[in-house]
């Protein structure tokens, strides 16, 4: 500020800091809505429905909410998840699939944007293929709108390719194409790791006999 008092000038800085502390505030509590309206809340009292052999949770698997909303339902194989887990919001909307084969995500995840009706079909968010817990090959997403979004392969874990356009439907430079699936891919785990979570905190309660108690 070419020509301008000292005074004047520390106010403008001042005004602009708290301009950015407002706005990286109004962006965290953005962020934390949306988590809590999708994941479902491990502290949460949920209603467990499901059998246990030699001690550990064994068989088809529900989890429901106080009022009876199914919120995740999946199956174990002594102890260890198989097969679709299925989530759904407290809305009733399904939000998310993690297929697991011997207790790691193996198949193609899944996750649907939660505004979507309870009784109408959701949104598709992302298509991932994952290996031994770990993406491989492609990953797909799309903007609430149904623009795609991103597209990127995977070889163990690691992006050899990436592919991305703009909400308006611009494609965009490489760098930001890898940004961007990085961005994603730290989200997404975070994600997997909340839903998880709900299941590991939440599962059928056996007694020493292998029973459900």
């Amino acid at each position: 500020m070419v020509g301008a008092p000292a005074g004047l000038i520390r106010l403008a800085a001042v005004f602009s800091l708290r301009a950015s502390v407002s706005f990286s505030l109004r962006a965290s509590v953005a962020l934390a809505l949306a988590a809590s309206a999708t994941a479902p809340a491990a502290t949460t009292a949920y209603v467990v429905t499901g059998s246990c052999r030699d001690g550990r949770p064994h068989g088809a698997y529900e989890l429901r909410a106080p009022d009876g909303q199914l919120r995740v339902a999946g199956a174990f194989n002594q102890g260890k998840r198989i097969g679709s887990f299925l989530f759904w919001s407290s809305a009733g909307a399904r939000i998310a699939l993690l297929p697991f084969d011997d207790d790691a995500l193996n198949g193609t995840v899944a996750l649907w944007y939660s505004s979507g009706a309870p009784r109408g079909d959701p949104k598709p968010k992302l298509e991932a293929a994952y290996g031994n817990g770990l993406p491989e090959g492609s990953a797909r997403s799309w903007y609430p709108d149904g623009r795609r979004r991103g597209e990127f392969r995977y070889d163990h874990g690691v992006l050899v390719e990436a592919r991305a356009w703009s909400a308006k439907g611009a494609a965009l430079p490489e760098a930001e194409a890898r940004t961007m699936a990085a961005r994603d891919r730290a989200a997404d785990d975070q994600f997997y790791t909340a839903l998880e979570a709900t299941v590991r905190d939440n599962p059928p309660r056996c007694d020493a006999d292998g029973r459900k108690s």
